[in-house]
């Protein structure tokens, strides 16, 4: 029988970056089969499957995030820690995803629900059309072993555009990259967002506005739900440049005519004036009540769009959001549009919820109950099966979605001996 890391360790050796999954969906359905459970895959690529009378359901998703080298990942281990070399790990959530593995060459008589392209809005879960036959389900997508998770922001993506009109421009062309990881080290936009982890796209758009440049090309940031970490520009000054920071690389391709974004001081205006990060905190649980992301901004089939990645622990902070960025970007005559909207998960503390603390508590006598500023797909079961009881734990795993990404071994340890007691007792 294989550990739970060995496992893992598998999977890293298995591309399944958001939408190509499809080695990992065969892996995990042969692993289904060989341990006698009935398995279906609907149309979204989720995996349901049970054996016996089931009295709970483990759930992770086994897409994700690819950044740096991946999927070609690498891991090493480092003063405790589990990483990757030069790119996301993965741990998130296929630390998950292992441990139910394991769970499932032990035990009979429970269930699982293997989630597809959640790293992209939640959309394999939202598609999901099984129906849980299990009276709770446990989410293991969570990121730090002493906290429950009982609560979950809602989100939604909204796309500013605007179509791609260029006109000439003379002047001193210059290519700009900011792609330091020491500065910009990314990271999750949720989790990490209070931490003020600097955006690179906003610090590119400050440095060519205080400058008075006029973009040719931009393309920024990397993933919806990450913090921008990388940066290609090309721009005309009508000078040259005398104070670059270190930051940002650059190479002066001559004096010359290109053509500019016709739109140029206005994208320029938008990127500068938009507030990144927290906007409101949320002192009862202790965790952003509304956030927004500037996840990328980049040339996108003939139009230029900007994607603001928002988050609310509540229905009404997402709508304010919306408007917001809606006001904003009409300001500068972008159109806008939305999509992937989720609905946050309400804090409730049952019978189900207590089990999972009481058994959190017995290897680690600080967990408490917490509500995370983040998507977890808990919330989204719920709108399908209201009568469902819900909760979410996972191991430590630091700056996810990033090439940074590190799970703490002892850490990972610790949540697999809760999930077996959980599963032994359910």
């Amino acid at each position: 029988m294989k550990s739970y890391m060995e496992y893992f360790k598998e999977i890293c050796k298995i591309p399944h970056g958001s939408f190509e999954t499809d080695k990992m969906k065969e892996y995990l359905l042969k692993h289904c089969e060989k341990n006698g459970f009935k398995a279906s895959v609907d149309e979204a690529g989720n995996i349901h499957a049970f054996k016996g009378n089931p009295r709970i359901c483990l759930q992770s998703h086994y897409d994700m995030v690819c950044v740096g080298e991946a999927p070609n990942i690498q891991t090493f281990e480092k003063d405790g820690f589990l990483m990757a070399k030069n790119s996301s790990l993965g741990a998130d959530n296929g630390i998950g995803v292992a441990i139910m593995m394991s769970m499932m060459d032990k035990y009979d008589n429970f269930e699982v629900v293997f989630t597809n392209n959640e790293e992209v809005g939640l959309w394999g879960v939202a598609r999901f059309n099984g129906v849980i036959k299990s009276p709770n389900l446990l989410n293991l997508d969570s990121e730090e072993d002493d906290k429950v998770s009982i609560g979950c922001a809602g989100s939604v993506d909204m796309y500013a555009f605007r179509n791609l009109e260029k006109i000439d421009c003379n002047g001193f062309l210059y290519e700009l990259k900011i792609d330091d990881n020491d500065k910009f080290p990314g990271g999750h936009s949720g989790i990490q967002i209070h931490e003020n982890i600097p955006n690179a796209i906003k610090f590119m758009a400050r440095f060519i506005k205080e400058n008075g440049g006029k973009i040719a090309y931009f393309n920024g940031g990397e993933r919806r739900n990450s913090i921008a970490a990388k940066v290609d520009a090309k721009v005309i000054f009508s000078n040259k440049l005398r104070e670059i920071p270190n930051f940002i690389k650059a190479e002066f391709m001559g004096k010359k005519e290109s053509k500019i974004y016709k739109f140029s001081d206005e994208l320029l205006n938008m990127l500068c004036i938009f507030s990144q990060g927290v906007r409101a905190f949320n002192t009862e649980v202790n965790t952003p009540e509304d956030s927004i992301n500037l996840s990328t901004a980049k040339e996108v089939d003939n139009k230029f769009e900007v994607l603001f990645f928002a988050r609310s622990m509540s229905a009404k902070g997402l709508e304010n959001s919306k408007f917001e960025t809606l006001t904003l970007a009409k300001s500068f005559n972008f159109d806008i549009r939305t999509e992937n909207q989720t609905t946050p998960w309400r804090p409730e503390i049952n019978e189900f919820a207590k089990f999972i603390l009481k058994n959190m508590q017995k290897y680690n006598k600080k967990a408490k109950f917490v509500a995370v500023h983040a998507g977890l797909e808990c919330g989204v079961f719920l709108a399908k099966q209201s009568d469902l009881k819900v909760a979410s734990i996972g191991p430590n795993i630091f700056a996810p979605h990033s090439i940074n990404e590190k799970l703490e071994i002892k850490s990972a340890e610790l949540i697999y001996k809760v999930v077996d007691e959980i599963v032994k007792n359910a």
